[in-house]
């Protein structure tokens, strides 16, 4: 790669960062990994991103131990970076229940104060709603974030797996910067109404999972890669009925790939960046070879031909199973603001 990666800006209050980011749920082990040194990988991913312009760093405060391996791995060069980070979800202390939602005002005080604590920082730049309170109009939620804003803990505000109307409501009262949505070759439920909602109201889109959990760096041949604690195991995209089918949609990226000199993972974070200057994917990874590929992806230029080629792609299943019924999971509505 010649030197660091383009910049973009994030929503009406231009917000800059490079247009590929880094997801850092990958310390929470997702997908089943053990037996490294965490604190160690967190130091050279971002030593390596501040050099690639890698500068969108995306947690959340139920990322297991990220908040705080970021917060380690952070010190000295804090300004180097744009910190996102969320607060919402509840996580349960029991087995067999779910998470809760929770967009209240003592709530988003209690979490951001404790991941201000864990990531060694006194501000973060950017401060999600990591899901929306559906018993709590987003006008009383995204007012009470603004009030960080006002009091410097927070400096811009953004939305996670928000429906259209509920982006509309929650600009009405302060700007967003960002809505963070899956977004992927394998998923495409953003494009219909969100999308273009986002981009009228000037805020950015920032796709989680772009690589498809994975799936689009072409690598997986076989369930049976996937070990027992492997959150994939629970996506319908990976069953025994899907698998083989979803697999076959793989030929064209790796296809794509061939023809362009880059690997199947490239393509696919290309495929996004070509959707608009205002998207910037945040995928997430442990090793350095692959922050680096997914970097250099914003140098891969596509054809409107194999751009075409790449929508057709269509996937079998949803996209979840189990969260998905959780209610406002995904595309989250909150009731009206009783004046």
């Amino acid at each position: 790669m010649a030197g660091p990666i383009p910049t973009r800006t994030l929503g009406s209050e231009r917000l800059r960062v490079g247009a590929v980011g880094y997801g850092a749920m990958s310390f929470a082990d997702v997908y089943g990994q053990s037996g490294y040194d965490k604190d160690a990988s967190a130091r050279v991913i971002l030593n390596r991103a501040a050099a690639l312009g890698v500068t969108l760093i995306d947690t959340a405060d139920v990322y297991g131990p990220s908040e705080e391996i970021l917060g380690r791995a952070l010190a000295g060069h804090r300004g180097d970076f744009v910190v996102a980070t969320k607060f919402g979800i509840r996580l349960p202390t029991e087995a067999n229940v779910a998470p809760k939602i929770d967009g209240t005002r003592a709530y988003m005080r209690q979490q951001l104060d404790q991941s201000l604590r864990r990531l060694g920082t006194d501000h973060v730049d950017l401060y999600y709603a990591h899901r929306i309170d559906p018993d709590i109009p987003i006008e009383d939620t995204v007012g009470w974030m603004a009030e960080l804003v006002a009091e410097g803990k927070v400096r811009h505000l953004g939305l996670s797996e928000a429906a259209a109307d509920t982006l509309r409501r929650a600009n009405s009262v302060h700007p967003i910067t960002a809505v963070q949505t899956e977004w992927s070759l394998w998923q495409r439920g953003i494009e219909d109404e969100i999308l273009p909602t986002a981009r009228e109201l000037g805020i950015a889109v920032v796709p989680w999972s772009p690589l498809g959990h994975g799936a689009l760096t072409a690598t997986m041949t076989s369930r049976d890669e996937m070990g027992e604690s492997d959150s994939r195991r629970q996506v319908p995209w990976f069953s025994e009925e899907h698998f083989d089918a979803n697999q076959a949609t793989l030929a064209t990226v790796r296809r794509i790939a061939a023809e362009v000199e880059a690997e199947p993972g490239q393509v696919a974070l290309a495929w996004l960046l070509h959707q608009g200057d205002d998207v910037v994917p945040i995928p997430g990874t442990r090793r350095e070879r692959y922050l680096e590929q997914n970097a250099a992806a914003a140098f891969v230029a596509l054809s409107p031909d194999q751009l075409t080629d790449l929508d057709a792609i269509r996937v079998q299943g949803e996209r979840s199973e189990g969260m998905g019924a959780i209610r406002n999971w995904y595309d989250g509505v909150t009731p009206p603001r009783v004046a």
